[in-house]
Protein backbone atom coordinates (compact mmCIF):
# COMPACT_ATOMS: atom_id res chain seq x y z
CA UNK A 1 0.00 0.00 0.00
CA UNK A 2 1.59 3.59 -0.83
CA UNK A 3 2.43 5.62 1.86
CA UNK A 4 -0.10 8.37 2.04
CA UNK A 5 1.21 12.13 0.64
CA UNK A 6 1.17 15.34 1.95
CA UNK A 7 -1.88 16.75 2.95
CA UNK A 8 -3.35 19.75 0.15
CA UNK A 9 -2.69 23.33 0.71
CA UNK A 10 -5.16 26.14 2.06
CA UNK A 11 -4.83 29.53 0.66
CA UNK A 12 -4.16 31.83 3.42
CA UNK A 13 -2.10 29.71 5.92
CA UNK A 14 1.73 30.08 6.24
CA UNK A 15 2.93 26.89 4.24
CA UNK A 16 0.57 27.73 1.28
CA UNK A 17 2.27 31.36 1.02
CA UNK A 18 5.66 29.83 1.72
CA UNK A 19 4.56 27.88 -1.25
CA UNK A 20 3.32 30.47 -3.60
CA UNK A 21 6.69 32.61 -2.76
CA UNK A 22 9.03 29.61 -3.85
CA UNK A 23 6.80 29.11 -7.06
CA UNK A 24 6.66 33.11 -7.88
CA UNK A 25 10.23 33.70 -7.32
CA UNK A 26 11.26 30.91 -9.36
CA UNK A 27 9.51 31.15 -12.09
CA UNK A 28 10.03 35.11 -12.35
CA UNK A 29 13.53 34.58 -12.10
CA UNK A 30 13.52 33.02 -15.48
CA UNK A 31 10.84 35.39 -16.80
CA UNK A 32 13.18 38.47 -16.00
CA UNK A 33 16.09 37.48 -16.99
CA UNK A 34 14.97 36.92 -20.52
CA UNK A 35 13.41 39.95 -20.95
CA UNK A 36 16.07 42.59 -18.79
CA UNK A 37 18.80 40.84 -20.87
CA UNK A 38 17.51 43.00 -23.68
CA UNK A 39 18.09 46.09 -22.31
CA UNK A 40 21.40 44.98 -21.51
CA UNK A 41 22.07 44.43 -25.46
CA UNK A 42 23.34 47.56 -26.17
CA UNK A 43 26.02 47.49 -23.51
CA UNK A 44 26.85 44.16 -23.87
CA UNK A 45 27.90 44.47 -27.38
CA UNK A 46 29.56 47.93 -26.90
CA UNK A 47 31.77 45.79 -23.67
CA UNK A 48 32.51 42.34 -25.80
CA UNK A 49 31.98 42.88 -29.43
CA UNK A 50 31.14 40.70 -31.22
CA UNK A 51 28.75 42.07 -33.75
CA UNK A 52 25.04 41.68 -34.44
CA UNK A 53 25.40 37.97 -34.13
CA UNK A 54 26.12 37.68 -31.26
CA UNK A 55 23.74 39.94 -29.16
CA UNK A 56 21.50 37.40 -31.36
CA UNK A 57 22.71 34.29 -30.00
CA UNK A 58 22.95 36.17 -26.89
CA UNK A 59 19.16 36.06 -26.71
CA UNK A 60 18.77 33.03 -28.91
CA UNK A 61 20.99 30.18 -27.14
CA UNK A 62 19.25 30.82 -24.34
CA UNK A 63 15.61 30.60 -26.24
CA UNK A 64 16.76 27.25 -28.21
CA UNK A 65 17.65 25.04 -25.06
CA UNK A 66 14.41 26.42 -22.98
CA UNK A 67 12.20 25.78 -26.35
CA UNK A 68 13.76 22.37 -26.97
CA UNK A 69 13.58 21.11 -23.70
CA UNK A 70 10.91 22.72 -21.77
CA UNK A 71 8.24 19.46 -22.33
CA UNK A 72 10.68 16.95 -21.24
CA UNK A 73 11.43 19.26 -18.12
CA UNK A 74 7.91 18.76 -17.11
CA UNK A 75 8.13 14.97 -17.76
CA UNK A 76 10.43 14.84 -15.27
CA UNK A 77 9.06 16.53 -12.88
CA UNK A 78 5.80 14.44 -12.77
CA UNK A 79 8.43 11.64 -12.55
CA UNK A 80 11.19 11.91 -10.55
CA UNK A 81 9.27 14.76 -8.23
CA UNK A 82 8.40 18.49 -9.65
CA UNK A 83 10.00 20.01 -6.05
CA UNK A 84 13.20 17.93 -6.64
CA UNK A 85 13.48 18.91 -10.86
CA UNK A 86 12.16 22.74 -9.35
CA UNK A 87 15.05 23.06 -7.11
CA UNK A 88 17.42 21.42 -9.24
CA UNK A 89 16.55 24.21 -12.36
CA UNK A 90 17.13 26.69 -9.58
CA UNK A 91 20.30 25.65 -8.62
CA UNK A 92 21.54 24.70 -12.57
CA UNK A 93 19.92 28.40 -13.31
CA UNK A 94 22.30 30.34 -10.86
CA UNK A 95 25.54 28.37 -11.80
CA UNK A 96 24.80 29.23 -14.95
CA UNK A 97 24.00 32.89 -13.99
CA UNK A 98 27.31 33.00 -12.21
CA UNK A 99 29.23 32.20 -15.47
CA UNK A 100 27.19 34.73 -17.56
CA UNK A 101 28.04 37.31 -15.16
CA UNK A 102 31.87 37.12 -15.55
CA UNK A 103 31.94 35.92 -18.84
CA UNK A 104 35.16 36.98 -20.50
CA UNK A 105 33.95 37.26 -23.73
CA UNK A 106 30.67 36.74 -26.17
CA UNK A 107 31.61 33.58 -27.04
CA UNK A 108 31.83 32.48 -23.31
CA UNK A 109 28.42 34.45 -22.70
CA UNK A 110 26.30 32.55 -25.40
CA UNK A 111 27.50 29.16 -24.03
CA UNK A 112 26.19 30.28 -20.53
CA UNK A 113 23.24 31.79 -21.65
CA UNK A 114 22.36 28.11 -23.08
CA UNK A 115 23.19 26.86 -19.93
CA UNK A 116 20.74 28.99 -18.38
CA UNK A 117 17.69 27.94 -20.83
CA UNK A 118 18.70 24.18 -19.97
CA UNK A 119 17.82 25.62 -16.08
CA UNK A 120 15.00 27.63 -16.77
CA UNK A 121 13.35 24.68 -18.87
CA UNK A 122 13.72 22.52 -15.70
CA UNK A 123 11.90 24.88 -13.57
CA UNK A 124 9.35 26.38 -15.42
CA UNK A 125 6.88 23.92 -15.73
CA UNK A 126 7.68 22.71 -12.62
CA UNK A 127 6.01 26.68 -10.92
CA UNK A 128 2.68 26.24 -11.84
CA UNK A 129 2.23 21.86 -11.80
CA UNK A 130 3.41 22.72 -7.86
CA UNK A 131 0.98 24.60 -7.21
CA UNK A 132 -1.56 22.53 -9.19
CA UNK A 133 -0.46 19.76 -6.76
CA UNK A 134 0.38 20.97 -3.66
CA UNK A 135 -3.14 22.95 -3.02
CA UNK A 136 -6.90 21.47 -2.27
CA UNK A 137 -9.25 21.67 -5.39
CA UNK A 138 -10.92 24.72 -3.88
CA UNK A 139 -7.89 26.86 -3.67
CA UNK A 140 -6.56 26.11 -6.64
CA UNK A 141 -7.66 28.59 -8.82
CA UNK A 142 -6.97 31.13 -5.92
CA UNK A 143 -3.44 30.21 -5.73
CA UNK A 144 -3.01 29.80 -9.29
CA UNK A 145 -4.47 33.85 -9.52
CA UNK A 146 -2.22 34.58 -7.06
CA UNK A 147 0.52 33.70 -9.02
CA UNK A 148 -0.35 35.08 -11.77
CA UNK A 149 -1.17 38.53 -10.25
CA UNK A 150 2.19 38.75 -8.24
CA UNK A 151 3.82 37.46 -11.56
CA UNK A 152 2.43 40.30 -13.04
CA UNK A 153 3.67 42.60 -10.59
CA UNK A 154 7.32 41.18 -11.45
CA UNK A 155 6.80 42.00 -14.36
CA UNK A 156 6.14 45.60 -14.18
CA UNK A 157 9.14 46.22 -11.88
CA UNK A 158 11.40 44.42 -14.28
CA UNK A 159 12.08 47.10 -17.20
CA UNK A 160 12.99 49.72 -14.23
CA UNK A 161 15.13 46.71 -12.32
CA UNK A 162 17.00 45.45 -15.49
CA UNK A 163 17.71 49.34 -16.95
CA UNK A 164 19.00 50.40 -13.01
CA UNK A 165 20.78 47.22 -13.27
CA UNK A 166 22.49 48.08 -16.23
CA UNK A 167 23.37 51.63 -15.85
CA UNK A 168 25.65 49.79 -13.25
CA UNK A 169 26.92 47.38 -15.42
CA UNK A 170 25.33 44.61 -17.60
CA UNK A 171 26.90 41.91 -15.61
CA UNK A 172 24.45 43.04 -12.38
CA UNK A 173 21.21 41.54 -14.07
CA UNK A 174 23.00 37.83 -14.69
CA UNK A 175 24.44 37.77 -10.68
CA UNK A 176 21.85 39.47 -8.95
CA UNK A 177 19.80 35.80 -10.07
CA UNK A 178 22.11 34.69 -7.41
CA UNK A 179 20.87 35.75 -3.98
CA UNK A 180 17.63 34.96 -5.58
CA UNK A 181 17.86 31.57 -6.21
CA UNK A 182 19.74 31.08 -3.12
CA UNK A 183 16.36 32.42 -1.26
CA UNK A 184 14.25 29.71 -3.63
CA UNK A 185 16.01 27.16 -2.80
CA UNK A 186 15.83 27.62 0.89
CA UNK A 187 12.25 27.73 0.95
CA UNK A 188 11.62 25.08 -1.61
CA UNK A 189 13.32 22.39 0.43
CA UNK A 190 11.85 23.71 3.80
CA UNK A 191 8.10 24.48 2.39
CA UNK A 192 7.75 22.79 -0.97
CA UNK A 193 5.90 19.57 -0.53
CA UNK A 194 7.02 16.66 -2.99
CA UNK A 195 4.73 15.25 -5.44
CA UNK A 196 4.81 13.08 -8.36
CA UNK A 197 2.32 12.16 -11.02
CA UNK A 198 1.42 8.50 -10.36
CA UNK A 199 0.30 8.29 -13.55
CA UNK A 200 3.18 9.36 -15.64
CA UNK A 201 4.47 7.68 -18.60
CA UNK A 202 7.33 5.35 -17.52
CA UNK A 203 9.28 6.12 -20.28
CA UNK A 204 10.75 9.61 -21.62
CA UNK A 205 10.71 10.47 -24.81
CA UNK A 206 14.61 11.04 -25.32
CA UNK A 207 14.71 10.75 -29.15
CA UNK A 208 12.21 13.30 -29.83
CA UNK A 209 13.86 15.78 -27.30
CA UNK A 210 17.21 15.13 -29.40
CA UNK A 211 15.91 15.87 -32.53
CA UNK A 212 14.08 19.03 -31.58
CA UNK A 213 17.64 20.14 -30.32
CA UNK A 214 19.51 19.12 -33.60
CA UNK A 215 16.98 20.65 -35.82
CA UNK A 216 16.34 24.01 -33.78
CA UNK A 217 20.23 24.46 -33.08
CA UNK A 218 21.12 23.56 -37.06
CA UNK A 219 17.68 26.00 -38.04
CA UNK A 220 19.10 29.12 -36.09
CA UNK A 221 22.49 28.68 -36.77
CA UNK A 222 21.96 28.65 -40.27
CA UNK A 223 19.20 30.99 -40.35
CA UNK A 224 21.27 33.72 -38.49
CA UNK A 225 24.52 33.10 -40.50
CA UNK A 226 22.47 33.69 -43.96
CA UNK A 227 21.46 37.16 -43.51
CA UNK A 228 25.31 37.39 -43.91
CA UNK A 229 25.44 35.85 -47.04
CA UNK A 230 24.91 32.03 -47.45
CA UNK A 231 27.75 29.63 -47.77
CA UNK A 232 27.69 25.35 -48.11
CA UNK A 233 27.90 25.05 -44.48
CA UNK A 234 25.06 27.32 -43.32
CA UNK A 235 23.39 25.42 -46.56
CA UNK A 236 24.10 21.92 -45.29
CA UNK A 237 23.28 22.99 -41.52
CA UNK A 238 19.92 24.36 -43.08
CA UNK A 239 19.32 21.31 -44.32
CA UNK A 240 19.92 19.33 -41.59
CA UNK A 241 17.48 21.24 -39.83
CA UNK A 242 14.89 20.94 -41.57
CA UNK A 243 15.22 16.94 -41.76
CA UNK A 244 15.78 16.81 -37.98
CA UNK A 245 12.24 18.52 -37.58
CA UNK A 246 10.79 15.99 -39.76
CA UNK A 247 12.60 13.61 -38.55
CA UNK A 248 11.37 14.54 -35.19
CA UNK A 249 7.78 14.09 -36.62
CA UNK A 250 8.05 10.63 -37.79
CA UNK A 251 9.47 9.70 -34.23
CA UNK A 252 6.67 11.09 -32.23
CA UNK A 253 3.85 9.41 -34.48
CA UNK A 254 5.78 6.07 -33.70
CA UNK A 255 6.94 6.89 -29.97
CA UNK A 256 4.94 4.85 -26.98
CA UNK A 257 5.44 8.79 -24.77
CA UNK A 258 5.49 11.11 -27.25
CA UNK A 259 6.71 14.95 -25.80
CA UNK A 260 3.98 15.83 -28.50
CA UNK A 261 0.64 13.84 -29.60
CA UNK A 262 0.78 13.75 -32.95
CA UNK A 263 -3.01 12.98 -32.77
CA UNK A 264 -3.63 17.07 -31.36
CA UNK A 265 -2.78 18.18 -35.00
CA UNK A 266 -5.38 16.55 -36.39
CA UNK A 267 -8.07 19.03 -35.26
CA UNK A 268 -7.49 22.14 -37.62
CA UNK A 269 -8.52 24.26 -35.17
CA UNK A 270 -5.73 23.30 -32.70
CA UNK A 271 -3.18 23.46 -35.91
CA UNK A 272 -4.40 26.79 -36.85
CA UNK A 273 -4.15 28.01 -33.23
CA UNK A 274 -0.23 27.36 -33.18
CA UNK A 275 0.04 28.63 -37.08
CA UNK A 276 -1.49 31.78 -35.37
CA UNK A 277 1.01 32.01 -32.39
CA UNK A 278 4.08 31.25 -34.79
CA UNK A 279 3.24 34.24 -36.64
CA UNK A 280 2.21 36.38 -33.61
CA UNK A 281 5.35 35.38 -30.91
CA UNK A 282 7.64 35.77 -34.21
CA UNK A 283 7.27 39.44 -34.92
CA UNK A 284 6.65 39.96 -30.36
CA UNK A 285 9.86 38.07 -30.32
CA UNK A 286 11.48 40.48 -32.60
CA UNK A 287 10.05 43.54 -31.33
CA UNK A 288 11.41 43.04 -27.81
CA UNK A 289 14.77 42.84 -28.90
CA UNK A 290 14.97 45.62 -31.47
CA UNK A 291 13.16 48.06 -29.91
CA UNK A 292 15.16 48.38 -27.10
CA UNK A 293 18.27 48.70 -29.40
CA UNK A 294 16.87 51.71 -31.41
CA UNK A 295 15.75 53.37 -28.20
CA UNK A 296 19.39 53.36 -26.85
CA UNK A 297 21.19 53.10 -30.13
CA UNK A 298 18.99 55.68 -32.36
CA UNK A 299 17.25 57.46 -29.97
CA UNK A 300 19.41 57.93 -27.19
CA UNK A 301 17.66 56.29 -24.54
CA UNK A 302 19.63 55.42 -21.37
CA UNK A 303 19.01 51.55 -20.00
CA UNK A 304 16.87 52.50 -17.36
CA UNK A 305 14.78 54.86 -19.75
CA UNK A 306 14.81 52.16 -22.67
CA UNK A 307 12.97 49.49 -20.16
CA UNK A 308 11.00 51.71 -18.62
CA UNK A 309 9.64 52.41 -21.96
CA UNK A 310 8.05 49.33 -22.45
CA UNK A 311 5.91 49.72 -19.01
CA UNK A 312 2.53 50.91 -20.62
CA UNK A 313 2.64 47.25 -22.33
CA UNK A 314 2.32 45.46 -18.93
CA UNK A 315 0.32 48.00 -17.59
CA UNK A 316 -2.41 47.07 -20.38
CA UNK A 317 -2.31 43.47 -20.17
CA UNK A 318 -2.75 43.41 -16.17
CA UNK A 319 -5.79 45.79 -16.57
CA UNK A 320 -7.58 44.23 -19.68
CA UNK A 321 -6.43 40.78 -20.13
CA UNK A 322 -9.33 39.11 -17.82
CA UNK A 323 -11.74 41.16 -19.45
CA UNK A 324 -11.19 40.07 -22.86
CA UNK A 325 -10.70 36.34 -21.98
CA UNK A 326 -14.76 37.09 -20.95
CA UNK A 327 -15.50 38.78 -23.85
CA UNK A 328 -13.66 35.73 -26.52
CA UNK A 329 -15.94 33.11 -24.05
CA UNK A 330 -19.23 35.11 -25.55
CA UNK A 331 -18.09 36.18 -28.80
CA UNK A 332 -15.37 33.45 -29.68
CA UNK A 333 -11.82 33.60 -30.46
CA UNK A 334 -12.01 35.03 -34.03
CA UNK A 335 -12.49 38.45 -33.73
CA UNK A 336 -10.36 39.19 -30.74
CA UNK A 337 -7.34 37.45 -32.60
CA UNK A 338 -7.89 39.16 -35.62
CA UNK A 339 -8.60 42.86 -34.64
CA UNK A 340 -6.01 42.08 -32.00
CA UNK A 341 -3.26 41.19 -34.40
CA UNK A 342 -4.18 44.63 -36.91
CA UNK A 343 -4.17 46.79 -33.83
CA UNK A 344 -1.03 45.33 -32.98
CA UNK A 345 0.21 45.90 -36.54
CA UNK A 346 -0.36 49.06 -36.26
CA UNK A 347 1.26 49.67 -33.36
CA UNK A 348 4.39 48.61 -35.17
CA UNK A 349 3.82 50.87 -37.84
CA UNK A 350 3.85 53.67 -35.45
CA UNK A 351 7.15 51.93 -33.91
CA UNK A 352 8.84 53.37 -37.53
CA UNK A 353 8.25 56.47 -36.38
CA UNK A 354 11.07 56.04 -33.40
CA UNK A 355 14.13 57.36 -34.45
CA UNK A 356 16.77 60.31 -33.19
CA UNK A 357 15.14 62.88 -31.65
CA UNK A 358 12.74 60.53 -30.51
CA UNK A 359 10.28 61.24 -27.21
CA UNK A 360 8.59 59.16 -25.18
CA UNK A 361 5.54 61.26 -24.88
CA UNK A 362 5.08 61.78 -28.45
CA UNK A 363 6.60 58.96 -30.46
CA UNK A 364 7.24 56.15 -28.02
CA UNK A 365 3.98 56.10 -25.91
CA UNK A 366 1.48 56.10 -28.59
CA UNK A 367 3.41 53.10 -30.64
CA UNK A 368 4.04 50.86 -27.38
CA UNK A 369 0.10 51.90 -26.09
CA UNK A 370 -1.28 50.58 -29.31
CA UNK A 371 0.73 47.83 -29.14
CA UNK A 372 -0.29 46.79 -25.92
CA UNK A 373 -3.84 47.19 -26.71
CA UNK A 374 -3.48 44.44 -29.63
CA UNK A 375 -1.66 42.50 -27.19
CA UNK A 376 -4.49 42.16 -24.39
CA UNK A 377 -7.02 41.19 -27.05
CA UNK A 378 -4.59 38.55 -28.29
CA UNK A 379 -3.24 36.59 -25.31
CA UNK A 380 -6.52 35.33 -23.70
CA UNK A 381 -7.95 34.36 -26.55
CA UNK A 382 -5.30 32.51 -28.24
CA UNK A 383 -4.06 30.01 -25.22
CA UNK A 384 -7.68 29.65 -24.07
CA UNK A 385 -8.71 28.40 -28.11
CA UNK A 386 -5.41 25.83 -27.90
CA UNK A 387 -7.07 24.41 -24.84
CA UNK A 388 -10.11 24.11 -25.84
CA UNK A 389 -9.10 22.11 -28.80
CA UNK A 390 -7.64 19.69 -27.10
CA UNK A 391 -9.19 16.62 -25.74
CA UNK A 392 -9.33 17.27 -21.78
CA UNK A 393 -6.57 14.14 -21.49
CA UNK A 394 -4.21 16.31 -23.46
CA UNK A 395 -4.72 19.46 -21.69
CA UNK A 396 -1.51 19.78 -20.33
CA UNK A 397 0.26 18.28 -23.73
CA UNK A 398 -1.86 20.93 -25.92
CA UNK A 399 -0.73 23.84 -23.19
CA UNK A 400 2.56 22.47 -23.49
CA UNK A 401 3.27 21.93 -27.62
CA UNK A 402 1.83 25.70 -28.20
CA UNK A 403 4.63 27.17 -25.57
CA UNK A 404 7.46 25.63 -27.25
CA UNK A 405 5.86 26.99 -30.27
CA UNK A 406 5.80 30.37 -29.07
CA UNK A 407 9.25 30.82 -27.86
CA UNK A 408 10.41 28.27 -31.11
CA UNK A 409 8.73 31.32 -32.96
CA UNK A 410 10.68 34.10 -31.30
CA UNK A 411 13.74 32.01 -31.73
CA UNK A 412 13.65 31.76 -35.31
CA UNK A 413 12.51 35.14 -35.77
CA UNK A 414 15.08 37.11 -33.98
CA UNK A 415 17.48 34.90 -36.08
CA UNK A 416 15.70 35.75 -39.52
CA UNK A 417 14.44 38.87 -39.43
CA UNK A 418 17.32 41.41 -38.34
CA UNK A 419 19.57 39.90 -41.53
CA UNK A 420 16.46 40.34 -43.89
CA UNK A 421 15.79 43.63 -42.66
CA UNK A 422 19.61 44.17 -43.12
CA UNK A 423 20.88 44.56 -39.68
CA UNK A 424 23.99 42.58 -39.46
CA UNK A 425 27.81 43.09 -38.19
CA UNK A 426 28.64 46.12 -36.02
CA UNK A 427 25.31 47.67 -37.44
CA UNK A 428 23.84 47.82 -33.71
CA UNK A 429 26.23 50.57 -32.96
CA UNK A 430 25.32 52.70 -36.06
CA UNK A 431 22.53 54.96 -35.93
CA UNK A 432 22.45 55.98 -39.16
CA UNK A 433 22.66 52.13 -40.59
CA UNK A 434 20.49 50.26 -37.45
CA UNK A 435 17.26 53.04 -37.74
CA UNK A 436 16.35 52.38 -40.99
CA UNK A 437 17.00 48.36 -40.33
CA UNK A 438 14.28 48.73 -37.31
CA UNK A 439 11.94 50.25 -39.62
CA UNK A 440 12.43 47.51 -41.97
CA UNK A 441 11.89 45.09 -39.47
CA UNK A 442 8.93 46.41 -37.57
CA UNK A 443 7.60 46.46 -41.31
CA UNK A 444 8.05 42.80 -41.35
CA UNK A 445 6.64 42.15 -37.83
CA UNK A 446 3.71 44.18 -39.15
CA UNK A 447 3.30 41.75 -42.38
CA UNK A 448 3.37 38.79 -39.88
CA UNK A 449 0.87 40.01 -37.41
CA UNK A 450 -1.60 40.84 -40.31
CA UNK A 451 -1.24 36.90 -41.72
CA UNK A 452 -1.72 36.13 -38.03
CA UNK A 453 -5.24 38.11 -38.49
CA UNK A 454 -6.07 37.05 -41.63
CA UNK A 455 -5.71 33.21 -40.88
CA UNK A 456 -7.40 33.33 -37.27
CA UNK A 457 -10.41 34.89 -39.05
CA UNK A 458 -10.57 32.23 -41.62
CA UNK A 459 -9.86 29.27 -39.74
CA UNK A 460 -10.78 29.78 -36.14
CA UNK A 461 -14.56 29.93 -36.92
CA UNK A 462 -15.37 27.94 -33.33
CA UNK A 463 -17.14 29.02 -29.83
CA UNK A 464 -15.39 28.16 -26.73
CA UNK A 465 -17.15 25.00 -24.65
CA UNK A 466 -16.97 24.35 -20.90
CA UNK A 467 -15.27 26.73 -18.82
CA UNK A 468 -14.48 30.00 -19.29
CA UNK A 469 -10.96 30.34 -20.66
CA UNK A 470 -10.36 32.80 -17.70
CA UNK A 471 -11.33 30.05 -15.44
CA UNK A 472 -9.36 27.46 -17.30
CA UNK A 473 -6.36 29.66 -17.79
CA UNK A 474 -4.27 31.99 -15.77
CA UNK A 475 -3.98 35.48 -17.72
CA UNK A 476 -0.28 36.18 -19.30
CA UNK A 477 1.71 38.02 -17.25
CA UNK A 478 3.98 38.78 -18.98
CA UNK A 479 4.92 42.32 -19.90
CA UNK A 480 7.15 40.69 -23.16
CA UNK A 481 4.90 37.91 -23.73
CA UNK A 482 6.84 37.49 -27.26
CA UNK A 483 10.34 36.69 -24.67
CA UNK A 484 8.37 34.47 -22.40
CA UNK A 485 5.62 32.63 -24.09
CA UNK A 486 2.31 31.73 -23.27
CA UNK A 487 1.50 30.23 -19.77
CA UNK A 488 1.81 26.44 -18.89
CA UNK A 489 -1.30 24.88 -18.02
CA UNK A 490 -1.24 24.42 -14.57
CA UNK A 491 -2.10 20.60 -15.12
CA UNK A 492 0.47 20.70 -17.72
CA UNK A 493 2.74 16.93 -17.67
CA UNK A 494 4.75 18.02 -20.25
CA UNK A 495 3.90 14.78 -22.41
CA UNK A 496 0.66 13.34 -22.91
Amino acid sequence: MAAPGPQPLRMGTSSGRWVLLATVLGSSMAMLDSTVVNVALERIGRDLGGGFSGLQWTVNAYALTLASLILLGGSLGDRFGRRRVFVTGVVWFALASLICGIAPNIEALVAARALQGVGGALLTPGSLAIISASFRPGDRAAAVGAWSGLGGLGAAIGPFLGGWLVEWSWRLVFLINLPLAALVIVVALRHVPETRDPQAVPGLDVSGTALAVLGLAALTWSLTGIGGGATPALLAALAVGLLGLAALVLVERRSRHPLIPTELFVNPVFTAANVVTLLIYGALGVVFVLLVLQLQTVSGFTPLQAGAALLPITVIMLLFSARVGALAQRLGPRLPLAVGSLIGATGLLLMRRIGPGSTWLADVLPAVGVFGAGLALIVAPLTATVLDAAAERHAGAASGVNNAVARAAGLLAVAVIPGLAGITGASYSDPATFDPGFRTAMLIGAGLLVAAAAIAFAALRVSFGGEPPAQRLPIERCAHCGVNAPQLHPDDRGSA
